[in-house]
């Protein structure tokens, strides 16, 4: 019989299947898994992947990224930021709101759109930002092609997307029909606390500016507004034990996928409050990283499901701007490029499984915000992979880095475990630490509500 001609043919890898890892060949055609087979012999291609002695996994999803553009292209873009996404493994980013103008719009959404439709190297979808001036033009919002939903600040942000009162806040949630983002920090607490960090000058105080009580007083707030609501809530960057505590109870009494919960592998890697005595504001964020004890209980809820999603929330500035005095440095720091070393080393250090990895980065992403064809190494789902040599170590550096912002919080730390190529719609666009081809990214596609 005649070989089936077909595009790739990854063979031999180690392949992190929904039933289990296993060995086998995952054949591509036309941007998707056409056939995972032990024996593809059957099939001639047009290019062959050899991933003896590697793993394979679905492309990462990237769902809380601030990309920056447009308005502060200084920091990052969409080019440089996507670019630096397939470097590290991840094919998919969800990006958030608060850029200039902010995405409180469906002109500024598309404006965005537009952007990504020339110049990203991932599949992309945009979040559209919440104001107490755009209540009554949410419901169209948040069903536009291209928009992963609506996304809430309830603290850490400026101008309209700043939503802080709680009847402003109930409108929101009444006006959603799909999951709704929410940065929890309770705005007047953070306020009235400012005071505390202006007098010490000093990146220390972040996390006692920025305190536990700040988190878990704006978290239980907007989950309580939820039941009133009917809403569906994502609550991004949580960073504290009490709040996870709190979190796991809600998810005990409410139904299923009610409450979601977002954490990140900086609050796993670091802790106070040693990471700020080496790393100073290079590592000063908002939510912030927070104590040992914090960690632990992260930990925790990661393994008992608490958690159901890891992102990055990267958010780059540049050193000159994180160089200014505490607390006028900003907080946010670059994340995309490093987020799967840093979990494949945590996987080396035996704190993860790669199936656990999968299922946070890949397939969590799908099944909380509804993304479509991806997320699984399965027939028909769309051929997004990267291929990570486990055995490999790499001391990340600044220069290394393709954000625009050209710093990494890790600057030399060593990871082991490591992508050495990315496929994107059953195309290798980066393999060895170099992208291959051009921009090719494609707008992420959702479940109807």
């Amino acid at each position: 019989m005649r070989p089936q001609s077909v595009d790739l043919i990854i063979k031999h890898a180690q392949v992190v299947l929904p039933s289990g890892t296993q060995t086998c060949d995952v054949v591509c055609r036309s941007g998707k898994i056409f056939d995972i087979t032990t024996d593809s012999r059957g099939y001639t291609a047009q290019q062959e992947l050899d991933g003896h002695g590697q793993y394979l996994l679905p492309g990462v999803i990237d769902s809380q990224v601030h990309f920056r553009e447009p308005g502060l292209e200084h920091k990052e873009t969409i080019a440089t930021g996507t670019k630096a996404a397939l470097l590290g493994g991840v094919t998919s980013i969800i990006e958030m709101p608060n850029t200039t103008p902010p995405t409180t719009s469906e002109a500024a959404l598309q404006q965005k759109l537009d952007i990504a439709a020339d110049s990203a190297w991932t599949n992309y979808a945009f979040y559209a930002g919440a104001s107490a001036d755009n209540i009554e033009q949410l419901a169209q919002l948040e069903q536009l092609p291209g928009c992963a939903g609506i996304k809430v600040f309830m603290g850490s942000s400026f101008g309209s997307l700043l939503v802080d009162d709680t009847q402003v806040l109930r409108a929101i949630l009444r006006q959603c029909q799909r999951r709704v983002a929410v940065h929890a920090e309770d705005e007047q607490r953070l306020r009235a606390r400012k005071a505390l960090a202006v007098t010490s000058g000093k990146v220390l105080f972040h996390p006692e500016w920025r305190d536990v009580q700040s988190a878990l007083m704006a978290t239980q707030r907007v989950v309580e507004l939820a039941k009133e609501t009917n809403a569906k809530l994502h609550l991004l960057h949580i960073s504290s034990a009490e709040e996870m505590d709190f979190l796991r109870q809600q998810k005990r009494l409410l139904p299923k996928g009610k409450v979601t919960v977002e954490t990140l592998p900086q609050y796993l890697h670091f802790h106070a409050p040693y990471c700020y005595l080496q790393r100073g504001s290079r590592v000063q964020m908002n939510p912030p990283i927070r104590e040992r004890y914090h960690q632990h209980a992260i930990w925790d809820a990661i393994h008992d499901d608490t958690v159901d999603v890891m992102a990055t929330d990267h958010a780059p500035h540049t050193l000159t701007e994180k160089d200014q005095a505490y607390p006028y440095s900003p907080s946010g720091m670059p994340g995309v490029q490093t987020f799967l070393p840093v979990l494949l080393n945590l996987v080396n250090h035996g704190k993860l499984t790669l199936e656990k990895v999968v299922d946070l980065v890949c397939e969590g992403p799908c099944r909380v915000l509804g993304i479509q064809h991806k997320g699984r190494i399965e027939v028909g789902y769309d051929a997004d992979f990267v291929l990570v040599d486990m055995t490999r170590k790499e001391t990340l550096l600044d220069q290394d880095m393709a954000s625009q912002s050209g710093w990494t919080p890790y600057h030399g730390d060593t990871v082991k475990g490591f992508p050495v190529a990315t496929i994107l719609a059953g195309n290798v666009v980066m393999q060895d630490g170099q992208l291959v081809g051009l921009p090719s990214g494609c707008p992420l596609e959702f479940k109807a509500c």
